[in-house]
């Protein structure tokens, strides 16, 4: 089987939780660091999936690496290379696909609940799922593209995840790991406490409490999203 290309563009944003999903499924992948400087393919066709992770940066920053990207995202969309998008990566997915990034009402820095859009779609996604908990941390917000449809969303981000087609975008991160929580939250205790005063943002010690229930549960809901999206891989 082709492997599925991960695009990594901060260091600290690794495909955590979905590497370990792809391993116990038998899936091979290949990891693209973008922060080290690595190329971009030049086309899809060598991949049985595109997969985005997070980074600090916005879609809109002027860098060389992002009209490339979604040119790659487009070509994996016109040949049904299933893509898969976390936080930027779903940004930029919205953005490929002609919607629009934006700056949220509100930062959203660590745990909180998301709910499950009452559709057929969703449904596909997440079966009789309502709402769960997962790990956020963004500050920018995805419009939904045409003909995608709205699975999540929180009180304070109405667009949390879209899909189209075999195509799933996020803005919520399901691929945390108990390392990945603690790590972000130390990394950027600047950001947290600049931010402490917003509704949505928890101080690290909050975010790094329970990970040893938390995680796991988070765990399942991307054992969800995850299995239905490894259908559609190319061989």
């Amino acid at each position: 089987m082709k492997s599925v290309a991960i695009f990594r563009f901060s260091p600290i944003e690794g495909p955590g939780y979905f590497a370990t999903f792809l391993d116990n499924n038998h899936i091979p992948w290949q990891l693209i660091s973008i922060d080290q400087g690595k190329h971009l393919p030049v086309n899809i066709h060598p991949f049985s999936g595109l997969v985005l992770m997070g980074g600090p940066m916005s879609v809109n920053d002027s860098l060389p690496w992002i009209e490339p990207l979604l040119a790659l995202i487009k070509q994996a969309v016109i040949h049904d290379v299933p893509v898969l998008g976390h936080c930027l990566g779903g940004q930029l997915m919205s953005k490929a696909l002609g919607g629009i990034v934006e700056a949220n009402p509100i930062k959203e820095l660590g745990w909180g609940k998301v709910s499950v859009a009452d559709n057929p779609v969703a449904h596909e996604w997440l079966g009789d799922l309502k709402e769960f908990e997962s790990f956020h941390w963004h500050g920018e917000t995805f419009s939904l593209p045409a003909g995608a449809a709205l699975l999540l969303s929180s009180v304070y981000c109405q667009n949390q995840a879209f899909a189209l087609g075999i195509h799933l975008g996020m803005q919520c991160h399901v691929e945390m790991t108990e390392e990945m929580v603690r790590n972000w939250s130390k990394v950027n205790a600047a950001e947290i406490a600049q931010n402490l005063a917003s509704p949505a943002v928890q101080p690290a010690e909050a975010m790094q409490m329970d990970l040893e229930f938390r995680v796991p549960l988070l765990n399942t809901i991307a054992d969800r999203l995850y299995s239905k999206w490894i259908n559609a891989l190319k061989n």
